[in-house]
């Protein structure tokens, strides 16, 4: 047999380019993580465990992700650098096999008062150039549909240069927009309560404006006293009806006070400027408070809420408007596209049917495109977020999750469970962070951090298979296969908390009574009308205290001290000490390091290269001036006190000289939701999702209210974080109070007292109450698909 011909046994050597199959992580050490290393396979779903603050989103997020970005920004020229954000190298020794990264993270869709589902997806920009080309009457361009362009028209005359002469010309111009007039393109008008502006008895120079940060010591003080327009020294309630015009309405007028140029400008301008154009959410909670109290918010008569100008109202296909459109069920409106047969549009109708269908795909086809992007929960936004890359063909991407199942019934989780899985298929990486036991079962790889949070964690307990999870000696291990029982026996209710004829977004007419001093858990698939039932149609007057799932806004300045007003009573505390000001203790006041001002590290900003932070060399990073520190409390000065965790920080301010009551009391609370091992300086920016969350909790533990009402308090918790977050809610209403969450964790459900379930499906499918009962009878009825879930969880 010649050599040519003979078959060849052995298999060729593997090809040079297929060895890059992990990705390769070494030495890493960003924010708690201690020197970690992973091997993460390519191709293969890995899921990322551990409890919250253990260092998952560091080593994801903070790594993994901000180094491939980082990477992918630096191909681009400088000058495009310029404009991208900035991302530092992670503090790390080996990366290895990066790939192009898709985040799809948890933060909340930006919360602008003119940003829908539908323009936050693209699917408006898509409807709009639709009903361009085939409404009647054809009204003009994609714009005459946009209610964030306004229609204006201009005429004057222009200068031109030509062959050396100067004519002038006379041009003008119209842009036809969709936004309505009355309303400005925001589907509500605002009527103002002028008794929350001002006391009508005061005069201007006695302090009668009770508005936030309108103080007229400073200089609106000289601008009233300035401005020539009023009498600063007259009681506002005798203004004549000109004065009063001119202090509540005038337009921006410029005006000389003491020889500076300033602006003078009436009171509702100014405040429908500086406050009105945030989202409530996005509001400081003084400033939502005076918003709350002044401010009322009426639909729009002119356009009914739908934002648009009576011309984009009027142009149809086949009967329907585009604001019909983007009011419409998106699985409602997926049909009506999908009757469109018109083949000069047939490439856009394919792709906005495409968009639609994967809303319904990834179980968001009951929202619909007109919904503020503000209102939509962690989960929605983020699964939003996902939809733009379902389909997509490219391979060979890493997609890094954040907890997709955050506000996911368990019946939703298995279908995220299979979109996860496909994108793998598709031959991606796939990397999620998560904490629900359904989710970590499909992983191919699974990455266990801890052991603890923050300092206490930092290190790889477990990498391996599920399989090999199951049987470690790891805290997820231990309680992966963790199954809550139904309780024995359930509390007595001490009253009901009534709600009558709510019909707030799809609620239809629901009766129910919730009962107080026990704990409620309301569930349903998601969209079925839970948060609307609770935020929207509980009475007011009820003594309600609501703890959303809306981010905490800090900046790097704040941290855990100065979020719960902590911070206080110790600079009281130290003041008091000392026979000295509050205000030295403070690193944003007067005791702040000259050098630094106060934020511990001095930050050089290089353009388009990464900025760089360099601890600052005269306080070492403690912030404050160095005589500042010579000032001692009980033995320890206020830099001390900062770096203490929350737990000796509880000792150290709950006994002996050092006692200060209303501190130990913040502190406790902190401790009980499980923050015990946070320190008390410890920027806001680098705590987790579920530390955000918790820190929440805490602070609106101490508000008066005989009900909370918590909205989905497991998000961002891991299995055994879940028994103390119980324990917790048993503290609460033992200790008198009314617990009512929103939730789809089984664990909470076989906790509660009573359970109210809605559904049966989303959107116009849910709205109602499909069950009222215990947790013992929901099982036993199997009635409904909560029913069947917690059945099979609780094994009966």
């Amino acid at each position: 047999m010649s050599m040519a011909t003979r078959p060849d046994t052995q298999s060729p050597a593997p090809h040079v380019a297929d060895s890059h199959d992990l990705i390769r992580v070494h030495g890493v050490r960003v924010n708690n993580l201690k020197d970690v290393s992973v091997e993460i396979p390519k191709r293969r779903l890995t899921v990322f465990t551990g409890v919250s603050g253990s260092g998952k989103s560091s080593l994801v997020f903070g790594t993994i992700a901000a180094e491939s970005q980082r990477m992918i920004n630096e191909t681009y020229s400088a000058f495009v650098q310029g404009f991208m954000p900035t991302l530092a190298r992670p503090d790390v020794d080996v990366l290895d096999g990066l790939t192009t990264a898709i985040i799809v993270d948890q933060e909340r869709m930006g919360a602008n008062p003119r940003s829908t589902v539908g323009t936050a997806t693209d699917a408006n920009a898509m409807l709009r150039i639709l009903f361009s080309r085939l409404g009647t009457p054809h009204i003009g361009s994609s714009q005459a549909f946009s209610f964030n362009v306004a229609s204006i028209s201009g005429a004057g005359a222009v200068t031109l240069e030509r062959g050396g002469k100067t004519t002038k010309e006379r041009r003008s111009f119209s842009v036809t927009g969709g936004m309505c007039p009355r309303c400005e393109g925001r589907g509500s008008v605002t009527d103002f309560d002028l008794s929350a502006f001002y006391d009508d008895s005061k005069s201007l120079n006695e302090g009668a404006l009770t508005i936030p940060g309108f103080s007229t010591e400073g200089w609106y003080g000289r601008i009233f006293n300035g401005c020539g327009f009023l009498d600063a020294d007259k009681p506002i309630r005798k203004f004549t009806k000109k004065e009063l015009h001119d202090l509540l309405y005038k337009e921006p007028t410029k005006i000389k006070v003491d020889g500076i140029n300033l602006t003078y400008e009436g009171l509702i301008p100014r405040v429908q400027k500086s406050f009105l154009a945030k989202d409530v959410d996005a509001m400081q909670p003084h400033i939502r408070a005076f918003v709350e109290r002044a401010v009322t918010f009426t639909t729009c008569p002119e356009c009914d809420g739908t934002r648009l100008s009576e011309a984009a109202r009027s142009s149809k296909i086949k009967g329907i408007s585009i604001a019909d459109a983007c009011a419409m069920q998106i699985s409602d409106l997926a049909k009506w596209v999908h009757g469109l047969d018109e083949p000069s549009v047939a490439p856009l109708l394919a792709k906005l049917a495409h968009a639609l269908d994967s809303f319904v795909e990834i179980g968001l086809g009951y929202l619909s495109l007109d919904r503020p992007a503000g209102t939509l929960s962690g989960g929605e936004a983020q699964r939003t977020k996902m939809i733009r890359h379902l389909g997509s063909a490219l391979t060979d991407v890493t997609y890094v999750f954040d907890e997709p199942t955050i506000g996911l019934h368990p019946h939703d989780i298995q279908r995220m469970n299979g979109l996860l899985l496909r994108l793998r298929d598709q031959g991606n990486t796939v990397l999620v962070v998560e904490h629900k036991p359904e989710t970590i079962a499909i992983a191919d790889h699974v990455v266990d951090l801890g052991p603890g949070a923050g300092t206490a964690g930092g290190t790889v307990c477990f990498e391996g298979t599920v399989e090999g999870l199951r049987g470690s000696d790891t805290v997820t291990g231990r309680h992966f296969d963790d199954r809550a029982s139904i309780k024995e026996t359930v509390r007595t209710p001490t009253g009901a908390l009534e709600i009558r004829g709510a019909s707030a977004n799809n609620l239809r007419d629901v009766d129910v009574d919730i009962p107080l001093g026990v704990l409620v858990v309301l569930t349903g698939v998601a969209g079925s009308g839970k948060s609307s039932l609770v935020h929207g149609s509980i009475p007011a007057g009820a003594g309600v205290v609501s703890v959303g799932q809306g981010a905490i806004r800090g900046s790097r300045r704040s941290n855990p001290a100065t979020y719960t007003g902590l911070l206080d009573p110790i600079r009281k505390a130290f003041a008091k000490a000392n026979g000295v000001k509050p205000a030295l203790f403070s690193a944003n006041s007067e005791g702040a390091c000259p050098t630094c001002n106060g934020a511990g590290v001095i930050y050089t900003d290089l353009a388009m290269m990464a900025g760089v932070a360099t601890t600052c060399e005269e306080c070492e990073g403690k912030r404050f001036e160095a005589s500042v520190l010579e000032y001692r409390f009980g033995g320890r000065d206020i830099s001390e006190v900062l770096a203490m965790s929350v737990t000796e920080a509880k000792e150290f301010f709950g006994e002996g000289e050092s006692r200060v009551p209303a501190a130990h009391t913040i502190l406790t609370r902190l401790a009980d939701v499980g923050l015990g091992y946070l320190s008390l300086g410890q920027p806001l920016t680098t705590l987790s999702g579920g530390e955000r969350q918790r820190l929440k909790l805490a602070t609106h533990m101490a508000e008066k209210g005989g009900v909370y009402v918590l909205d989905e308090p497991t998000a961002g918790l891991h299995l055994a974080d879940v028994e103390q977050l119980l324990g917790l809610l048993d503290r609460l209403v033992d200790s008198g109070k009314s617990v009512i969450v929103v939730e789809h964790h089984q664990a909470v459900m076989a906790h509660a007292d009573w359970i109210v379930d809605l559904g049966p499906g989303a959107g116009h499918d849910g709205g109602r109450i499909v069950f009222e009962g215990t947790p013992a009878d929901l099982v036993a009825a199997r009635s409904t698909l909560t029913g069947e879930h917690l059945a099979a969880y609780v094994g009966a």
